[in-house]
């Protein structure tokens, strides 16, 4: 798939030659609807808990005799239906983690890639937004930058490594969100409408996914 690569100012500088394997892959939407529920799920942290009448405090004795009272038979008054009582079935901390093989995630992501392609929703930069050397970038710099390279909608942009002068010029921006081509993840590339990915981060990114 060849696709044109553009500068910040958003003019033409040349064309790229995209890899088939990444962005002319099979779509498997039930595969992406898998990764993605697998991301989602091993996000929780599985921490809910509610106690159960033997782990609530109290309720040592029988508050009345079984029979005489004319009332209904209580053992304890930490059951349930007491006030201050313990939960039935309650939760308990509990692991959400669900495993999938890597050759099924990778497969997943070449998915939405390929979808991404097909809507013409990738954009291809001939370098990302740099700040001269000593200089560090302003916030309004890097927003003009990305309003001229994906004029509506949200951008997920890719990068080959850190860069923290170009991270904290991108914290502030509401529709941008600058992320390692190693951590790419189904989320991530299904929330956001643009990927823009620098001409750079492209062999990069064969790496992570081939």
């Amino acid at each position: 798939m060849l696709v044109s690569v553009i500068n910040t100012a958003g003019a033409k500088v040349g064309e790229v030659e995209l890899s088939d394997t990444l962005f002319s892959a099979p779509v498997n939407e039930s595969l992406m609807h898998q990764a993605l529920m697998r991301q989602l799920a091993n996000a929780r942290l599985g921490t809910a808990k509610a106690k159960g009448r033997s782990e609530v405090a109290g309720g040592g004795r029988k508050p009345w005799k079984q029979k005489g009272t004319g009332r209904a038979r209580q053992g304890s008054t930490r059951a349930a239906q007491w006030r201050g009582g313990g939960i039935i079935f309650g939760p308990s901390p509990r692991s959400y983690e669900q495993k999938m093989p890597r050759r099924m995630r990778r497969a997943a992501l070449c998915s939405a890639l390929t979808l991404k392609a097909a809507e013409d929703r990738v954009v291809v930069l001939d370098t990302l937004v740099a700040s001269t050397a000593g200089e560090t970038l302003k916030t309004r710099d890097m927003a003009a930058a990305m309003a001229r390279v994906v004029p509506e909608g949200r951008a997920l942009v890719l990068m080959a490594d850190a860069n923290e002068n170009v991270q904290r010029a991108a914290n502030n921006l509401a529709n941008v969100k600058l992320l390692r081509a190693g951590y790419l993840n189904m989320r991530d590339l299904l929330d956001y409408d643009y990927l823009v990915i620098p001409q750079d981060v492209l062999p990069v990114l064969e790496g992570v996914l081939s």
